[in-house]
């Protein structure tokens, strides 16, 4: 595995003017969960601590859009460009339309209030899957509050709109991401500092967890642990971690480090041609040219058709 300074020929490849990060804007308190709305060619993005959610286009830069926000953080959209919203304040998962209609995806696993859902994905068949850590019962970046859940859980909401716990032995499930087929799930563990891999079933139920990659720096949230991740076209996962953000190949190995100046909090592709890297790093919001592209998911399909 390459060391964090290292940068394999793999890695220099995936940048178009290399890897060099350009700050968009900043001042913000901590940014979190990007999104690009390819209809209407714009980035939203949560500032968590702020409790407002912000949006930036090419032309006219940042804007707010919805302010409190419920200390939203993880965001994505499903097939129909729904935006679907992990809420710290409330410990809700939400979908909201196009209208500004919102509407509880979950909120309780038997009777027990989650605890922070963080960090969410929308797979092809309508099924979504969330991470919830405890970070949004933490002061700042959600309600200070006990836990009602004695567990940590990783879920998936199915198509007809049931709860499923797939998996309750994480320390702190964070981020979470599809490989380019669908049929593997990536999740990673802040506080252990690793991604784990598992298969997605035909029913999309998760199985077979397994170590993918161990030792991305210490869980320390001071040095940038694991947090946001991404897969690319080519089956590379991109994760925040130690310096920057950690590419990946789909073997295991890290092919390098992006640098970015702060610690990083999330990442997603957008632009054009899905080829932007927009990166949120604490108080700032950056962006870097690459090669590849994200790998397709169900609302970029659904914008180029």
């Amino acid at each position: 595995m390459a060391n964090e300074g290292s940068r394999s020929e793999q890695f220099e490849a995936l940048f178009a003017t290399g890897p060099k990060v350009e700050r968009l804007a900043t001042g913000f308190m901590f940014t979190e969960g990007p999104i690009w709305n390819p209809a209407e060619q714009y980035l939203l993005f949560s500032d968590m601590p702020g409790d407002v959610r912000r949006k930036w286009t090419p032309d006219e830069g940042i804007s707010e859009v919805r302010r409190p926000s419920n200390k939203c953080n993880g965001l994505t959209y499903d097939a129909e460009l729904n935006l679907i919203v992990c809420e710290h304040a409330t410990s809700r998962v939400t979908l909201e339309s196009a209208d500004g209609q919102v509407r509880v995806l979950a909120s309780h696993y038997e009777g027990k209030e989650l605890n922070s859902p963080n960090d969410v994905v929308c797979t092809d068949d309508g099924s979504v899957y969330f991470s919830d850590p405890l970070y949004g019962r933490m002061p700042g970046f959600g309600i200070e509050r006990s836990p009602a859940l004695p567990f940590q859980g990783l879920y998936r909401i199915d198509p007809a709109g049931d709860l499923h716990l797939e998996s309750d032995d994480f320390a702190a499930p964070n981020g979470l991401c599809t490989s380019p087929d669908g049929t593997l799930m990536y999740v990673n563990d802040t506080e252990r500092a690793h991604i784990r891999v598992f298969d997605v079933g035909a029913d999309g139920s998760l199985s077979n967890s397994r170590m993918f990659c161990a030792d991305i720096g210490t869980g320390d949230l001071d040095e940038g642990p694991p947090d946001g991740m991404k897969v690319d076209a080519a089956g590379n996962v991109w994760v925040t971690g130690p310096g920057g953000i950690w590419v990946i190949d789909p073997a295991g190995a890290h092919l390098g480090t992006l640098a970015v100046p702060e610690n990083v909090g999330n990442l997603n592709w957008g632009g054009p041609d899905w080829k932007t890297l927009f990166i949120c790093a604490s108080t700032s919001l950056y962006s870097v040219a690459a090669t590849v592209s994200g790998a397709p998911s169900s609302y970029m399909r659904a914008a180029r058709s």
